[in-house]
């Protein structure tokens, strides 16, 4: 289990893509010089996620334009993934972490068998984490539960301030 401070470097995950393919963050960092927004959510099941995901879609254009790119993670099976992903025509990056590594390595909730409360099942909790093009985190926020979450409309807030207040390195 991991605990980042702002300006930590996240660790790197290869997962399996909904289009078929592997998806390697640190490959994809070298080919995209631009921030990441990495969202852990519950899985397909899940209406509250439908919903943020939706949300999303319909900002994906602005995240696209301040080169912001979304990166999605769930702990659900990449079958299911996959029929969400068509039915409602999610075009940002979504993957599978069915063997919970990346979770773990992100040290995001996981809700199991132990957990005190029933609620669906076993699966991961939302997160967010904003990472700059050198794989530095900006922001992070992780849950317990479903609720609490920022909307598209405060992630593009967070983006637009950070993105202002940044301080070099220097």
């Amino acid at each position: 289990m991991s605990t980042f401070n702002l300006r930590d470097k996240v660790p790197d995950f290869t997962l399996p893509a909904v289009n078929g393919e592997e998806f390697s963050f640190v490959s994809h960092q070298s080919q995209h010089k631009s921030w990441h927004l990495i969202i852990f959510f519950r899985g397909s099941w899940c209406p509250v996620c439908l919903h943020d995901l939706k949300e999303l879609e319909e900002n994906k254009s602005y995240f696209e334009s301040k080169n912001v790119h979304l990166i999605t993670i769930s702990t659900d099976q990449l079958d299911n993934l996959k029929k969400m992903v068509d039915e409602h025509r999610l075009s940002f990056t979504v993957l599978a972490d069915e063997e919970l590594k990346t979770l773990k390595a992100y040290d995001v909730f996981y809700h199991g068998e132990d957990a005190p409360y029933e609620d669906h099942g076993t699966h991961g909790e939302p997160a967010y984490f904003l990472v700059d093009e050198n794989g530095q985190l900006l922001y992070q926020q992780k849950q317990t539960s479903p609720f609490g979450r920022p909307s598209s409309t405060e992630l593009r807030k967070i983006v637009q301030y950070i993105g202002k207040n940044l301080k070099s390195n220097q």
